[in-house]
């Protein structure tokens, strides 16, 4: 095994993960409000459309990429309203109700909503590529092996950065009262419907 690859990977997941967007927030705030697994398997939805963009950029499959780059009108539309929407239900859901859900087994939920607002985000294909090739990464012929070594640094590194957030979340949790847990979701649901807003901004 490579390891200077497996190294490599790992910091390049764990840098495009780390900048807070609607994902963190996301993170935080089902930390916060459901607990530290469920923060942590939300970043893991993003982590596993991380290696996923990674793989492509690794493998060097340019077709998906240049086809995704294409596209990227409409997955930023689409993106944009999942969004909205998931920020206004977070924005109105009461923490009594979220309480009464977790028994229910939501944890799916919670990692295909980061796992889909992720993957159609262009950003990060695009992000992926241009780190990729800046470190002569995608384009040296190494072999499947060595690609998949890479791959698995990216979504290590990605998920790395989601543990390590989830669980300093949760290290605030047991302060919050059930009026902070109601006011979390309200800045949280403000804050992710402006991210959607910005989505459908930055299309026009």
């Amino acid at each position: 095994m490579d390891i200077s690859l497996l190294l490599k990977g790992l910091v390049i997941g764990f840098s495009i993960a780390a900048p807070v967007g609607p994902i963190g927030v996301l993170c935080i705030r089902r930390t916060l409000v459901q607990g530290r697994l469920y923060g942590f398997i939300s970043g893991l939805g993003a982590a596993s459309a991380d290696a996923i963009y990674g793989a492509i950029a690794g493998f060097g499959l340019t077709f998906i990429s240049n086809f995704l780059v294409e596209q990227q009108t409409w997955l930023r539309l689409i993106g944009g309203l999942f969004l909205f929407v998931l920020g206004l239900k977070t924005l109105l859901e009461k923490p009594t109700d979220q309480a009464f859900s977790d028994q229910r087994n939501k944890l799916i939920d919670a990692y295909s909503s980061t796992f889909f607002l992720t993957i159609t985000n262009p950003i990060t294909i695009i992000s992926f590529a241009a780190i990729f090739a800046g470190l002569g990464l995608a384009s040296d012929g190494r072999s499947y092996f060595s690609a998949g070594i890479l791959v698995l640094g990216v979504f290590t590194g990605s998920l790395l950065w989601w543990l390590l957030l989830s669980g300093g979340a949760g290290i605030f949790r047991e302060k919050f009262t059930l009026n902070g847990l109601q006011w979390t979701n309200r800045i949280s649901g403000v804050v992710i419907i402006g991210f959607g807003i910005f989505a459908f901004l930055s299309v026009v």
